[in-house]
């Protein structure tokens, strides 16, 4: 069912080693995507050491999942962030989020990275009656910011529109051969890369911070959590909503979609968006949306079906290419947390980026840079990740953790009997329950059970089936493990524990 992006379709190579020894640095940035590579770059440029430690492969996160897109408005709309927020703040977001798109058209031209980069317009419509009025405070929210947001024309728009608004100059890439064309130029004696490094522990001793790998330590003054969500258990995670969201790539019979990028509203909230991209003489229609909590749907392929079937709606579909998930946290009072864990922390962290991970993290890149290095940053206090903002923050911090609560209370349908395991078919998993322990089974596609505890190793929920992506999902704070436990992503720092299938039947 599921493949790879179409970033990945596309991607280079790249080939650095694996941490083989214990080393000291003045900084230890853990995860290679965008965040990291761009605090590394900024670091080392002003003459600091730096490990970067990817557990897998630089970029194949959350930044090969994104959809590419480079805009100066924001995934939730200025309209919702008006609401909570004075103008003058709305403004700074906006300025904040231009200079990173700036910043990442200036390190392509710096380094020469071939990655498809374009500008185009960015558009939003609205398909349904019911959404006028959110294109209009949308546009009322920036003419009064000075945004240079105006009303498009319907021409302008692939799909029967109500409304649509318009702004020029964002911009558009391939985000994975971004990365990888980065990572190869900022590698050097400064800046040290290793691939296939995974974390495990984080320590703070007196002077110093210790960071466990499987098999090596390094010691640094500084350690950036650069890993979508901190690892570990930390405060913020009380304040962020995990997200799966699904995206599909096809090839069409005839190219009738215009170039840009196109938010659109259809019935009720729902929001999906679509652009192009051109690579080898191929037009690839990009459609991405249907998020739901992360761990929390009984059928996730049909997410990916139905971003299906609303491509073929409304375009000529000649084949689906590629079918992928991506993963984001949306933040309690609608800023991304960027900066010290604790006041006077030596360790910084970046989340809370909702959609807008590729922008956010190369502010936070630029931010945490500045912060180790004592330089002033404009726009650091803006997104302090240690700001309180009750009022703001109340409604969705008390929703969350109200979900996170919930899931600790969930029922398991099943128990570890002969005819619940005969009833997982082959490529499926099921949560069974055998007295008091809750088993994450999965059968393959030969009829063999590989069984590991359901409990999170996180913070102890249980873990749910994806049916498209085949993975273990904590709808708690989103973890995510293959079926053998490995840690994908998340918060979680250790695998699922192994079961013999045998002994938990006895």
């Amino acid at each position: 069912m599921f493949n790879k992006s179409l970033w990945n379709t596309f991607a280079d190579t790249t080939d650095f080693p694996a941490l083989k020894k214990d080393i000291s640095v003045d900084v230890a940035v853990i995860g290679g995507g965008i965040t990291g590579l761009t605090i590394a770059h900024h670091l080392s440029e002003k003459g600091l050491t730096v490990a970067v430690l990817e557990a897998a492969k630089v970029g194949a996160g959350t930044t090969s999942h994104s959809t590419g897109n480079l805009y100066n408005t924001i995934d939730k709309n200025l309209g919702m962030l008006r609401a909570k927020y004075d103008a003058n703040t709305l403004a700074d977001v906006v300025k904040a989020r231009n200079s990173a798109v700036d910043a990442i058209e200036q390190i392509i031209y710096q380094f020469e990275i071939e990655c498809d980069f374009k500008r185009q317009p960015w558009y939003m419509y609205s398909a349904a009656e019911e959404n006028n009025d959110r294109l209009e405070r949308e546009l009322e929210t920036g003419k009064e910011i000075g945004l240079l947001m105006s009303k498009a024309r319907d021409s302008e728009i692939p799909f029967a529109t109500k409304r649509a608004i318009k702004i020029d100059g964002q911009a558009q890439l391939n985000p994975m051969l971004y990365v990888q064309g980065f990572a190869k130029n900022i590698d050097s004696k400064k800046c040290r890369i290793y691939e296939n490094t995974k974390v495990t522990d984080v320590e703070e001793h007196g002077g110093y911070l210790l960071v466990h790998t499987d098999n090596f330590k390094i010691k640094a003054e500084h350690v950036v959590h650069a890993t979508h969500t901190p690892k570990g258990i930390k405060f913020v995670q009380t304040l962020l909503g995990p997200y799966r969201e699904y995206g599909i790539a096809c090839t069409l019979e005839e190219n009738n979609h215009p170039e840009g990028i196109f938010w659109g509203y259809f019935e009720g909230k729902e929001k999906i968006s679509t652009r192009t991209y051109h690579k080898n003489g191929e037009v690839y229609l990009v459609v991405v949306g249907k998020p739901h909590k992360t761990g929390q749907t009984d059928n996730n392929i049909r997410h990916i079906k139905e971003l299906e079937e609303f491509a073929r709606h409304h375009f000529s579909v000649k084949e689906i290419t590629n079918r992928w998930g991506g993963q984001h946290y949306v933040p309690a009072d609608s800023l991304p947390y960027i900066g010290r864990e604790q006041k006077d922390s030596n360790v910084y962290l970046a989340t809370g980026f909702s959609t807008d991970g590729l922008i956010y993290g190369t502010l936070a890149g630029i931010i945490i840079s500045d912060l180790i290095t004592g330089t002033r940053n404009t726009f650091a206090e803006l997104f302090d990740s240690t700001r309180n903002q009750p009022l703001k923050a109340a409604k969705e911090f008390v929703k969350e953790n109200l979900n996170v609560a919930k899931q600790y209370l969930r029922n398991i349908p099943g128990t570890l009997s002969d005819e619940d395991l005969a009833g997982i078919a082959p490529g499926e998993g099921k949560v069974l329950e055998k007295g008091d322990n809750k088993l994450a089974i999965y059968k393959d596609e030969d009829g063999k059970m590989d069984a590991c505890s359901a409990v999170c190793t996180h913070m102890a929920c249980i873990v749910n089936w994806n049916n498209a992506e085949k993975t273990w999902d904590c709808p708690c704070h989103a973890s995510r493990f293959a079926t053998d436990g490995t840690v994908l992503e998340g918060p979680a720092y250790t695998p699922l524990q192994k079961v013999n299938l045998q002994d938990a039947e006895e």
